[in-house]
């Protein structure tokens, strides 16, 4: 049985109450979490399909289409067995936004501060979208 629940606050019993519109505005609308080493799919959450686009490169395609390609995300690195960098850093990146998906891409900087970074299949890749649904 579908139901329907309309509510302006939420409230907790000794932490508070909340406006509906910070869930509804605040929450992410999708997020994933693969491992492109092996191509490999561990969670998600309103992602149709995933597709490896080379080294370091993957698109994510939407089940519920944004309202608009102005969303933000957020990709996230992990270290795994990447090449030692010395004191680099992992960077993740989010571009190529549309209406029905974005493209991730993760690497990691040169040695000592370099400006210059490579692409690279991380084991534990993770993006979290934020923006308004259609």
């Amino acid at each position: 049985m579908a139901g329907k629940l309309i509510a302006d606050q939420i409230e907790h019993s000794t932490a508070g109450s909340l406006d509906t519109q910070y869930v509804v505005n605040g929450s992410a609308k999708a997020w994933t979490r693969f491992d492109p080493s092996t191509n490999t799919e561990l969670d998600s959450l309103n992602q149709s399909s995933r597709s490896d686009d080379g080294t370091g490169l993957c698109t994510v395609n939407f089940t519920n289409s944004f309202n608009n390609a102005n969303h933000a995300g957020v990709n996230n690195c992990a270290i795994g067995t990447a090449p030692s960098t010395g004191n680099g850093a992992n960077i993740g990146s989010v571009f190529g936004q549309t209406t029905t998906l974005t493209k991730l891409a993760y690497g990691y900087s040169g040695n000592n501060g370099g400006t210059t970074w490579a692409l690279y299949d991380y084991e534990n890749q993770k993006a979290v979208i934020h923006g308004d649904l259609a």
